[in-house]
């Protein structure tokens, strides 16, 4: 059937299945409005505060449902405004459809007014991208954009519209979405076997899982693997949640803030499992020390990871979900009781711990984790309050840790936040945010507002760059550059202006009852959380030390 451009985008998105996108309206792109418009009884529209809020809400929904998060942005300073939310997507393997508009065809090059070549700007960051110019290749690139951006490891895709081409009319077939396959042609019998004669022999096998995990909805199979060869199992930031955080086998997070446990398990095994993660340099530290002793297998759907940063003495590329289960059917269930022993003895000799003087952080944090029995989806901003939700808060399902662990992007919390609760309206959603962090998309509370999400933020409010600040004391003595936030910013009444509820907690005694207040509210809420600026995140490992020397306190 002959069918407008624009009109042709929406039915693309219906045939993808998609229910909800978030973006911000202009020129370029006021076509495929119109057309969503017809349409909003099918296709639900999220207006954001700003471009780069609509981004990371993009991003959230797809962590949160495992769904193609899809962000729509006009020509020039709109498209520009996603690069942040694009990058972050990319370096966390997140499936992520921007679509973007832009000036006509014949004025593309031509420094037309709000023109940018946003496909040559996000190229370095995006799986694949395209300028559509021609109105008959419309709906096969929409198409591929939504496989590519979920077959094999997942990222974000840019489809870029010249105005024109969502005014000018073509035939229009709906098509089903292409299948996605799960690809494992690259693991042989031969190497499968190679790898279970690795883990057989192993006296001190220890897994180390990312996010791969989650991404390849492979939680279950890693639970039976793990069980099953009986080996102690670490995770990165990424990977949280990919493994019950309060099995007797995890060890809690690996690195530069790692645990004891998992740093030191590392260390002292001689074979090292590591799945679906890329030894990221907050991971492995001194890559010449890191995992000494062990030999490491390697199990990742990208063959670009392999010994890409850590040489490998075996690998296997495929879809972990279906290398696991692979695995899992080839070996014999193996007990490991005193390597097992060796490592809960460090977990219960180096516990994570704090201080008890004053409000702290963590104890917020586990406050969160007793209210919520441990069900609730946490977003965070990017600094020590997203270390300390990694280390206190206990993931025990896939898609409930969402945090920029790539790029670190400050900013990504509160739209993350929005779009987790979008997309799992029936789930608590708690935004961990840093003061710092919060000041830089606080813009978005209006949107929570507007749309009446029972979210929760939760301010970490130490008046200072908390990470940056530590970093200043340990290793720059002490002279805080530019790091300390005392602006007079009345968070609450911030809240209350955006039209939220606001409290200030100040000592422990308020922490459970504000936080049962939040919970029992029907919309959006703030909590400000005043803490020392001299709090810091502990354990550490100092830049370009081994992991295993960790710094336990100051």
């Amino acid at each position: 059937m002959l069918m407008k451009g624009a009109d042709i985008v929406v039915e693309c998105l219906k045939e993808q299945n998609v229910d909800t996108i978030f973006g911000y309206p202009g020129g370029a792109v006021l076509n495929i409005y119109d057309s969503l418009y017809k349409n909003k009884e099918k296709i639900k529209h999220i207006l954001t505060s700003h471009e780069q809020g609509a981004s990371h809400a993009a991003d959230g929904y797809a962590r949160a449902t495992g769904k193609v998060g899809v962000v729509i942005a006009t020509s020039g300073p709109g498209a520009t405004n996603l690069v942040t939310g694009i990058a972050t997507a990319y370096m966390d393997s997140v499936p992520m459809v921007a679509i973007t508009g832009n000036v006509p065809v014949s004025l593309l090059g031509k420094d037309s007014f709000q023109e940018v070549d946003i496909a040559g700007v996000t190229m370095p960051i995006t799986k694949h991208n395209y300028i559509v110019k021609d109105i008959n290749k419309l709906a096969d690139t929409l198409r591929e954009a939504f496989y590519i951006a979920k077959e094999g490891r997942p990222g974000p895709v840019l489809v870029d519209i010249p105005k024109d081409i969502t005014a000018l009319e073509a035939d229009y077939q709906p098509k089903q979405p292409r299948v996605i396959q799960r690809n494992t042609d690259e693991v042989s019998d031969l190497k499968l076997d190679q790898a279970v004669e690795l883990i057989n022999n192993s006296e001190k096998p220890f897994i180390y899982a990312g996010g791969g995990i989650i991404k390849a909805d492979a939680a279950e199979e890693l639970l039976e693997f793990v069980e099953k060869i009986q080996a102690p199992i670490t995770s990165s930031l990424m990977g949280l949640g990919g493994f019950p955080g309060d099995h007797q086998l995890f060890t809690g997070m690996i690195g530069m803030h790692g645990t004891k446990a998992s740093n030191l398990g590392v260390t002292k095994s001689d074979l090292l499992i590591v799945i679906g993660a890329r030894f990221s340099d907050r991971v492995v530290s001194n890559v010449k020390k890191f995992a000494k002793n062990a030999k490491v297998l390697h199990i990742d759907v990208d063959p670009a990871e392999i010994n890409k940063n850590v040489l490998t003495h075996e690998s296997l590329i495929g879809d972990v979900k279906l290398v696991l289960d692979a695995l899992s059917k080839r070996l014999k269930p193996i007990k490991r009781e005193e390597w097992v022993g060796e490592i809960c003895d460090i977990k219960e000799k180096y516990p994570l711990k704090y201080g008890d003087h004053g409000l702290k952080a963590q104890y917020v944090i586990e406050k969160i984790y007793e209210v919520t029995n441990g069900e609730a989806i946490i977003t965070t901003e990017v600094g020590q309050h997203q270390m300390w939700a990694a280390q206190y808060y206990k993931y025990t399902k896939p898609r409930t840790f969402l945090s920029s662990g790539g790029l670190g992007t400050m900013g990504y919390g509160l739209g993350a936040c929005i779009g987790a609760q979008v997309g799992m309206p029936d789930k608590q959603v708690i935004n961990i945010a840093g003061d710092g962090s919060f000041r830089m998309n606080l813009n978005e509370l209006a949107t929570a507002v507007e749309y009446k999400l029972p979210l929760i933020v939760v301010i970490i409010n130490n008046h200072a760059l908390g990470m940056v600040r530590q970093w200043q004391t340990l290793f720059y003595d002490g002279r805080y550059s530019h790091t300390t936030l005392d602006r007079g910013t009345d968070f609450v009444k911030l809240a209350e202006a955006f039209g939220m509820l606001g409290f200030n907690v100040r000592g422990k005694d308020e922490v459970e009852d504000v936080l049962k207040k939040a919970l029992e509210h029907q919309g959006p809420v703030l909590i400000n959380c005043e803490i020392d600026p001299d709090d810091k995140v502990f354990p550490m490992v100092a830049p370009g030390a081994s992991i295993e020397n960790l710094i336990m306190e100051e």
